[in-house]
């Protein structure tokens, strides 16, 4: 997860402080709850459609909860530098795999000519990720303002990309379910791979 500036550090009382600290927490164990059912949902229709834009979009949840996970130590004092270091490889590693996974799959897909199928389930959890996933950003955006906490203000970062990732899968898979626009689904696929390929970096490169 890459810095975005420092935070500014307001004035709170202990108690203030430490309600803040819940409400990071709670905000954190909803988006690992989100991303634990919307992994299951999306890799099973992506299974049972063939559909690389699900696929992807399914292993990256999983992904974020290895993230959010990582917030979640740091807010509870827990995390360490080197388990931190540790964690981050970790997900720049599966960032990188994810990438080419999606490159791989996306260029045979395109070649083959190969025509993905439509699931409503899936379209109707990714248009509720949209949602929720842009409410929860602004959530611990402004928890992270007040806490002066650069960790979570810059996960809400990774939140609100998280929902515009889901739109664009969204939009690929709606396409083609709409119109027919079988090639939507790789392409929409091909932006998470651009993702994939900045998330490794940055996360690799905060463990230097």
């Amino acid at each position: 997860m890459a810095q975005y500036g420092p935070v500014p550090r307001l004035a709170t009382t202990p108690v203030t402080r430490q309600r803040l600290l819940r409400r990071g927490l709670r905000l954190e164990y909803a988006t690992l709850a989100w991303n634990v059912v919307g992994s299951v949902v999306l890799l099973a229709a992506a299974v049972a459609v063939g559909s690389l834009a699900l696929a992807g979009f399914g292993v990256d949840s999983v992904i974020e909860i290895a993230a959010s996970a990582v917030v979640v130590w740091q807010l509870k004092g827990t995390a360490g530098d080197a388990r931190d270091r540790r964690a981050l490889r970790v997900i720049a590693t599966a960032f990188a795999l994810l990438a080419l996974y999606i490159a791989a799959q996306a260029t045979h897909t395109l070649l083959a000519v190969d025509h993905p199928g439509t699931s409503t389930v899936a379209i109707a959890w990714l248009a509720l990720t949209v949602a929720a996933m842009l409410t929860l950003a602004s959530a611990k955006r402004d928890t992270g303002q007040q806490l002066g906490n650069p960790v979570l203000a810059t996960e809400a970062r990774v939140t609100l990309v998280d929902g515009a990732l889901a739109g664009a899968v969204l939009l690929g898979v709606a396409l083609n379910a709409a119109v027919g626009w079988w090639w939507a689904d790789p392409l929409a696929a091909l932006v998470i791979l651009a993702y994939s390929v900045r998330e490794a970096r940055h996360a690799w490169g905060q463990t230097m």
